[in-house]
């Protein structure tokens, strides 16, 4: 048995087993119309969000910022940014979701801010050794003239991960530490300013009724002490690429456990919020280490999105992520795409012939998010995935993330998992915007993938992602948070929910194959004429007892 045993518990909280929707506001709708999705535009389609069945929303930054990555580099952390409408308009949010029954969570960027927040500006005032500087990660740089780095360390989005500044005077002064963009200044999380403000902001908003923070890089801000050069890889260079390395002394530093005991003696005062991570660690024992019971109530996991469509890695990711939750009681969560990487659909075409590729990502996407649903603990979906959007291949002029210039144009970004949302008609901007100038462009071949087209037919993405939620909400098969895995053939997997006894398997070979015993409730594809589950899908089934009470 393999268990999550954070269920049946008198605690237990609206959001350990709830389905969270991921909107990236610039992306979802737009209503002022100028090609750029805002908040009144997420108020306007709650109605859809209803049909969907989600529990909560999570918003991708939405405070002010002079977006040079799209939100995740902020100037106020209190006021909400203009380009989605104002306080005003998330005012209005809040209220109509939560009249609708739907919690809002919101993004929480504590690791780093804006180049344009008044702090950093201050910095860049005042000399050597202020207090102003010291609220961030300035150095002298090495050598004689200090015209070098202070260490070897690399930008997650390319190039170094230090920048000079010109003193007050004029003259080549300190470096600065970003890990991500040089718009996006590393605070220092041993300055007690830094979490006395990231404590004002977390009250203000929760105070205005927000319902929990995701929280942006969660194993990012604390530094190791004297900030040592990172090691170099075989070929002598220096790993530039967020993967949860080990190795990578960046982040998952100790201190940082410090810093969230603290945020979570703050939610521990609101006890209907909840605090999600964002935590690129792939070593479950370190992963668990951020969701201790004083520590995160929930922490992003990522393994589900990175696993290749295989019966063996998927069993794997499913087994190590409830192993690493079940040694501190936490709860596990589940995801298969996010703003950050390829959309599923893709990811699970790559090996596959190209003309094909696209008809098969989507059959294994709509396998997989069964096997999310059909998990005890929490899923999230991300906005378009319940339409089974691709990546977009956008052309170079079209492309934003700032990837694309800090790799030197060897990277394309994340933009292509960013591309507006379709809503309705038969070409761009399909009713996202009433502009057709939308901030990324959309493709000509996205008719067939509109919220329109999809909710007239009962075999679509939509209609099953639907269908799906409603039933893990209103089935008792979907209770308890252990499963039992069935012995399968190596191309395929099957559990059950050790308490409610739902069952789901998932065929990942290349032939048909046969189901337990049992009564389908729900297939990703129609089942053969003989029963049996055909490649590339995913099956519920009632066991035959909870059927034969009419469950």
């Amino acid at each position: 048995m393999t268990e999550s045993p954070a269920a049946d518990r008198s605690d237990r909280r609206w959001w350990a087993d709830a389905v969270f929707y991921q909107i990236y506001p610039r992306s979802f709708a737009d209503l002022s119309g100028d090609g750029v999705g805002d908040l009144l535009g997420v108020a306007d389609r709650l109605g859809y969000l209803e049909l969907l069945g989600v529990d909560a929303i999570w918003l991708s930054p939405v405070t002010r910022s002079p977006m040079a990555d799209h939100g995740y580099d902020v100037s106020d952390p209190r006021d909400i940014d203009p380009l989605f409408g104002g306080m005003a308009a998330f005012d209005a949010l809040l209220s109509a979701a939560h009249d609708s029954d739907i919690k809002v969570v919101m993004d929480l960027v504590p690791n780093h801010t804006s180049r344009e927040h008044p702090w950093f500006e201050e910095a860049l005032r005042s000399p050597t050794g202020s207090a102003a500087r010291e609220r961030y990660i300035f150095r002298d740089g090495r050598g004689p003239s200090g015209a070098e780095p202070p260490n070897n360390w690399r930008s997650i989005f390319g190039g170094s991960a230090w920048t000079r500044i010109a003193e007050p005077d004029g003259s080549p002064g300190q470096w600065y530490l970003h890990l991500f963009a040089p718009e996006q200044p590393d605070l220092d999380w041993n300055n007690p300013e830094v979490w006395a403000d990231l404590e004002k902001t977390m009250r203000f908003w929760l105070d205005r009724g927000i319902d929990g923070f995701r929280i942006d890089v969660a194993h990012g801000m604390a530094k190791p002490p004297g900030l040592p050069d990172m090691p170099a890889t075989p070929d002598g260079s220096v790993v530039e690429l967020l993967t949860g390395d080990e190795n990578d002394i960046r982040f998952n530093n100790p201190g940082v456990h410090r810093i969230h005991r603290k945020i979570r003696r703050v939610l521990d005062d609101y006890p209907d919020a909840v605090a999600i991570g964002e935590i690129w660690v792939r070593d479950g024992s370190e992963f668990a280490q951020y969701v201790r019971p004083d520590e995160l109530h929930l922490g992003f996991n990522f393994a589900l999105a990175e696993a290749p469509w295989s019966a063996a890695r998927i069993r794997t990711a499913i087994d190590e992520s409830l192993a690493a939750v079940h040694a501190v009681r936490a709860v596990p969560t589940w995801t298969l795409s996010n703003h950050d990487v390829d959309r599923e659909v893709t990811r699970l075409a790559k090996g596959a012939d190209a003309d094909a590729g696209r008809d098969i990502g989507t059959k294994r996407a709509r396998a997989l998010i069964l096997v999310e649903l059909a998990l005890p603990g929490t899923a999230f979906i991300y906005n378009g995935a319940e339409l089974g959007l691709p990546n977009v291949d956008l052309p170079d002029s079209a492309l934003q993330d700032p990837v694309w210039e800090r790799s030197g144009h060897t990277d394309r970004g994340r933009d292509g998992c960013r591309v507006p949302l379709p809503w309705g008609g038969d070409r761009p901007p399909y009713e996202f915007s009433t502009s057709a100038d939308t901030w990324l462009p959309m493709p000509d071949d996205w008719a067939s993938l509109t919220t329109e087209a999809q909710l007239e037919d009962a075999d679509s993405t939509l209609s099953l992602y639907r269908t799906a939620i409603e039933l893990r909400k209103s089935r008792s098969e979907f209770s308890g948070d252990s499963i039992d895995w069935y012995g399968s053939r190596p191309d395929a997997l099957a559990f059950r929910r050790s308490a409610g006894g739902l069952i789901c398997v998932v065929n990942a070979g290349t032939e048909p194959i046969g189901l337990p015993p049992g009564t389908p409730l729900l297939s990703s594809s129609p089942l053969t004429g003989e029963g049996l589950l055909p490649p590339d899908s995913a099956a519920w089934l009632v066991p035959p007892a909870a059927a034969d009470r009419g469950a």
